[in-house]
C-alpha cells in the first residue's frame, strides 16, 4: 500500500511539527517513533511522550483505504530533510516495513505496530473554549520563559504560572533566584484559569507559535483546561498536555515596590558590558560587582586566578551610591530577551533585590536576588 505520495517540503512540514516531544532515549521504545494513521487521503501524525501529545492532520495522496502504523520520527525527518524540498517522496507499506522512496533515494525503516503507541487520556470534562492571538502568548512566554528552573526539586517551579482572568492574561516564572512577569492585555473576556504549564511544553509551544511577522491574518490559540490536562489548537496542531500540580509562589510578595534608585539606560550597551566582564568570571561563580555612583555604573569581574575585568559606562543617575553583586547570567538572560532599546534598573540598597523594568512594555518585570561577592 502506498501510505502517501508528496512532495518533501509538504511531508516534512507536517513531521517537524510533532517531532519536537520525542525523545531519542525512553524506556518505552515507541515513544521513539511517530504514529501514521491514514484514512483515505488524509493522514495524522502523532508523537507522545506520556505527557504531551501532539497531532496534526495533513492531506497527502496516497491510496485509498485506511492503515496505521509507527515508525522512528527522527529517522524519518533525517531522511526528508536529506532530500530535495521538491522531490516527490512516497511512503509504501509492507508486513512490518515501511519504505520511503524518492528519486533514485530508497530507504526500508523497521517499524511497530500501531495498537502498542500509548496515545494519551484526555480528560472527560474540559472548561470552556477560550482564543488568545498567538503573536501575543509567543511574545509573553519569550518574556519570562528563562527564568523558568531546571529539574528543581520543587517541581512546580519547572514551568510558568499561567494566569488569565478579565481581559489580562499573566505568565510567571522562577527558580527562586530571579522571577520574570509579562501580562498582556486582550480583547475579549477570559474565562479565570490559574495553572502551571510544564517546562516542556513551554519551549515547545514557543518553537510552534507564529508571530504574525509575515503580515497575515491574526492568527489564534484556542485553549482548553481540565483538572490536570490542558488542550490548545493552533495552526492545525492538537497539542494536550499534563499541567504541573502544586502551589506556585506568590509573586506579587517578591515584586519590590517602592525602590528609590532608577536608573534608565541603553540595553544593548548594557549587555555589552555585562557580556565582556563575564568572560573573566569563573565557572561556578558568575558574580560581577556593579557599583552605582551618580553618573556613573561600574561593572567588575575576577576569578581565582587573580584576572580582572572592569567597564564604566556613563549613566543619568543620581541616587544613593553603593556597590551591589549579581549573577552576571541571570543579568545578561533578561536583557538578550529583551527587544526593545532601554531598560530600567531599580534598587533600593546592596543587599535588597533589584527591579529590572521596560520603558516601552509596561507589562514586563524582572526581579534578580543580589549575590554576595
Amino acid at each position: 500500500m502506498i501510505v502517501l505520495k508528496a512532495a518533501q517540503e509538504k511531508i516534512l512540514a507536517a513531521l517537524q511539527s510533532v517531532g519536537g516531544i520525542v525523545e531519542r532515549r525512553h524506556t518505552l521504545p515507541i515513544l521513539a517513533n511517530v504514529l501514521i494513521r491514514k484514512k483515505g487521503p488524509q493522514l495524522e501524525f502523532i508523537t507522545s511522550d506520556l505527557e504531551i501529545q501532539i497531532r496534526t492532520t495533513a492531506e497527502l495522496d496516497g491510496d485509498d483505504g485506511d492503515y496505521s502504523t509507527t515508525v522512528g520520527a527522527k529517522k524519518l525527518g533525517d531522511i526528508l530533510k536529506s532530500l530535495p524540498s521538491d522531490q516527490i517522496v512516497s511512503l509504501t507499506a509492507n508486513q512490518n516495513k515501511l519504505t520511503l522512496q524518492g528519486g533514485k533515494s530508497r530507504f526500508t525503516l523497521q517499524t511497530l505496530p500501531a495498537e502498542d503507541f500509548p496515545l494519551v487520556q484526555e480528560a472527560a470534562d474540559f472548561g470552556p473554549a477560550f482564543s488568545v492571538p498567538q503573536k501575543t502568548l509567543k511574545m509573553l512566554i519569550g518574556q519570562v520563559h528563562f527564568a523558568m528552573a531546571v529539574h528543581d526539586i520543587r517541581y512546580y517551579l519547572n514551568g510558568i504560572l499561567f494566569v488569565a482572568e478579565g481581559q489580562t492574561l499573566t505568565l510567571v516564572a522562577t527558580d527562586g533566584h530571579r522571577l520574570a512577569l509579562a501580562q498582556a492585555t486582550l480583547d475579549v473576556e477570559i474565562p479565570k484559569q490559574e495553572v502551571i504549564l510544564p517546562r516542556k511544553t513551554v519551549l515547545e509551544l514557543q518553537r510552534l507559535l507564529k508571530d504574525d511577522s509575515k503580515g497575515e491574518e491574526e492568527q489564534v490559540i484556542e485553549m482548553r483546561f481540565a483538572g490536570n490536562q490542558a488542550k490548545f489548537n493552533f495552526g492545525g496542531l492538537e497539542f494536550v498536555t499534563k499541567l504541573v500540580e502544586g502551589k506556585f509562589p506568590d509573586y506579587n510578595r517578591v515584586i519590590p515596590k517602592n525602590h528609590k534608585n532608577h536608573i534608565t539606560l541603553g540595553r544593548t550597551t548594557l549587555l555589552a558590558s555585562l557580556q565582556r566582564a563575564a568572560i573573566l568570571t569563573s565557572e561556578k561563580f558568575k558574580g560581577v560587582r556593579m557599583n552605582f555612583a551618580p553618573g556613573v555604573l561600574g561593572i567588575a569581574s575576577s576569578n581565582a586566578e587573580q584576572e580582572e575585568a572592569k567597564e564604566e559606562l556613563e549613566i543619568d543617575y543620581g541616587g544613593d551610591s553603593f556597590e551591589i553583586g549579581f549573577n552576571v547570567g541571570y543579568l545578561m538572560d533578561v536583557l538578550a530577551n529583551m527587544s526593545q532599546d532601554m531598560v530600567t534598573v531599580s534598587l533600593q540598597d546592596a543587599n535588597s533585590s533589584a527591579l529590572i523594568t521596560n520603558p516601552e512594555f509596561e507589562g514586563f518585570k524582572y526581579v534578580v536576588m543580589p549575590m554576595r561577592i
